[in-house]
């Protein structure tokens, strides 16, 4: 973890020319924001560009620092263009997830990477399920799959109970996103990762469940 290839530096520079010039224009930024009221009138470019717009420098550092971490494994197993579509994916199913919680809120707004990062997170912790993550505070490695469980069990408590100013949505889309196409372009996980495969998904199902038992 922590190389940097081109393709994340292409990313990561991306998000830094344009994050910084809608911090600086905002014009620019109130146009290609996601917004639910802009898409559903037919702008639905707002669903991409937003994934590179972000409130802040520390939003944008966050989420690059992520990223600079995560790319890297799953460059390693899938290859540059592979990435690229994980990344994309997960970018684009974190708006759709959002769009559709958020459907009637045509107010809502939303920026940032995290989408597309989350998507990048969870595909590299489903092809290195056991890799060791530290979090803020604890002295001792987690191994990948649990904080990516909990993380999206986390993400599903945030939306039921709208915590903070977060796109809980988009992030739970985003790791949907890389966890689908991840298994597309990796079928033998199935194989080597059967019960790691099938403990990532939980949280998605249980996300499913409440949804269509109206706990969501």
């Amino acid at each position: 973890m922590g190389n940097l290839s081109l393709v994340t530096i292409v990313i990561i520079a991306a998000n830094v020319i344009i994050s910084f010039k809608g911090l600086n224009d905002y014009g620019f930024f109130e146009r290609y924001k996601f917004n639910v009221g802009s898409i559903k009138r037919g702008e639905q470019i707002r669903m991409f560009s937003s994934g590179f717009l972000h409130v802040d420098t520390m939003h944008l550092f966050f989420n690059m620092f992520t990223l600079y971490f995560f790319a890297d494994v799953v460059i390693a197993y899938l290859g540059s263009l592979n990435f690229i579509i994980v990344y994309v994916a997960s970018l684009i199913l974190g708006s759709l997830l959002s769009l559709y919680f958020h459907k009637d809120e045509y107010y809502y707004s939303a920026v940032g990477a995290s989408g597309a990062v989350t998507g990048v997170l969870y595909s590299a912790i489903l092809l290195e399920p056991n890799m060791g993550l530290y979090m803020f505070f604890v002295p001792i490695p987690i191994p990948g799959y649990i904080f990516g469980i909990g993380y999206l069990l986390y993400s599903i408590y945030g939306m039921k109970n709208r915590i903070g100013n977060i796109g809980h949505d988009a992030h739970f889309g985003g790791a949907v996103g890389g966890y689908i196409v991840t298994l597309m372009l990796a079928p033998w996980l199935f194989e080597t990762n059967l019960l790691f495969v099938g403990l990532l998904a939980v949280p998605i199902l249980i996300l499913f469940v409440m949804h269509k038992t109206g706990k969501l």
